[in-house]
């Protein structure tokens, strides 16, 4: 595993935690009651489904779910759940990859955007995301808020979550515009665990010139799934960005 790529078999198997963290019910709950609204009755493609943490239960709400993927080995969890009917996956790329047909509704949750390194990946991903969408559609993305208010100068880390048996830790490169997350989870009298994913943080105006760049207009941002305001001081986004009516099927004609 390296800190690039890191969803290997081992971390695939890992990945689930039933109930609690990112699917806890009340974090979940309002994920799938949000998506499943956007959907509109419609088509929903996941980019980069994993174990199908959302897709599962948004298409068990009734809502045809596809998913693109990058790792075998997560696409191997998910199929534990549901078979290809249920929720078909195309293995491969998010920002090149192509699912059949068309979708009202595309998404990306709980910061998998950033594990494109580059800026001409995650553009490159707004322009597959816009060329998937049925016009009217909607491409929805949840992402972190770039911490570095709380970066003190001179330091390159922070620790951005400690609870009884995990600490959180962040480390920045602010040229590169990349942080490696730590994660670190331990207990009494056992050694601990580490696993480490490396990201490219973007801040949400950089997210909305890549809209542009694909033809895709913001239309909502909020600070979490249940609708909160965004503010100065919020943590988090989903941002909702809305393909025209009068938008062609595929997206602006643009290279690239």
């Amino acid at each position: 595993m390296s800190i690039e790529d890191p969803w290997d078999r081992a971390t695939a198997r890992t990945y689930d935690t039933p109930g609690t963290g990112m699917f806890a019910p009340e974090v979940l709950g309002p994920t799938v009651d949000r998506l499943a609204a956007l959907a509109g009755g419609g088509r929903a493609l996941e980019l980069a489904v994993g174990t199908g943490r959302v897709a599962v239960p948004l298409a068990e709400r009734g809502v045809p779910v596809s998913g693109i993927e990058l790792s075998p080995a997560m696409v191997e969890q998910l199929r534990t759940k549901v078979d290809e009917d249920a929720v078909p996956v195309v293995v491969g790329d998010m920002a090149s990859a192509r699912a059949p047909g068309e979708f009202s509704l595309v998404y990306l949750v709980y910061n998998t955007i950033s594990n494109l390194l580059t800026q001409d990946g995650q553009v490159a991903c707004f322009r597959n995301a816009a060329r998937h969408l049925t016009p009217g559609g909607c491409f929805v993305v949840e992402l972190w808020v770039p911490e570095l208010r709380a970066l003190p100068p001179g330091r390159e880390a922070t620790v951005w979550h400690s609870e009884p048996g995990y600490l959180g830790i962040d480390t920045y490169d602010v040229l590169a515009q990349r942080v490696v997350s730590h994660h670190v989870r331990f207990g009494d009298g056992t050694d601990a665990q580490l696993f480490r994913s490396a990201h490219r943080y973007v801040w949400p105006s950089e997210l909305d010139l890549m809209a542009r760049l694909a033809g895709l207009v913001l239309e909502d941002r909020w600070a979490d799934w249940d609708g909160s305001p965004f503010t100065a001081d919020s943590r988090s986004h989903v941002s909702v960005y809305r393909l025209p009516q009068d938008q062609p099927v595929g997206g602006p004609r643009a290279a690239g």
